[in-house]
């Protein structure tokens, strides 16, 4: 039985094969996951309900799985900081670089082909979409 607080089967096999480098997208309900994502991207809807689960749980999940070595998110208009990123900033600390993109390169960021897999959350807040990349695990 498998120990761990992820128990997924699609999202453990996706980040099993993921290496350094490779990215995941975690996206709120909105995300056209469908048409939006990398050809290799392994897709998984967990957005059963509205508000649940949140992309910071979702997140925070995943970082006690993987190192990460950047996010990336996507600009928000003026100087709007959106409320997921707050928190995904948080749980991640500063330590992980971040890098924000124009929404256009943020999809194209989303469509190449390192992106191992997207994680489609019932967030439905605003500018939450987040693209994270693995970094190396430099422990034994």
């Amino acid at each position: 039985m498998i120990n761990g607080r992820i128990i997924h089967p699609a999202i453990l096999s996706a980040l099993a094969a993921a290496g350094h480098r490779s990215t995941i997208l975690v996206s709120d309900a909105h995300y056209a996951a469908t048409t939006a994502v990398g050809g290799n991207a392994a897709v998984v809807h967990l957005n059963l309900e509205q508000g649940t689960p949140t992309i910071p749980h979702v997140v925070e999940l995943l970082a006690s799985y993987l190192p990460f070595e950047k996010r990336t998110t996507m600009g928000t208009p003026g100087s709007e900081f959106g409320e997921v990123q707050l928190e995904i900033g948080a749980i991640l600390g500063a330590d992980v670089a971040h890098e924000s993109l124009e929404r256009g390169d943020f999809y194209a960021a989303a469509r190449s082909q390192d992106l191992a897999l997207c994680i489609v959350t019932g967030d439905t807040r605003r500018f939450g979409n987040v693209l994270l990349t693995v970094g190396v695990n430099t422990g034994q």
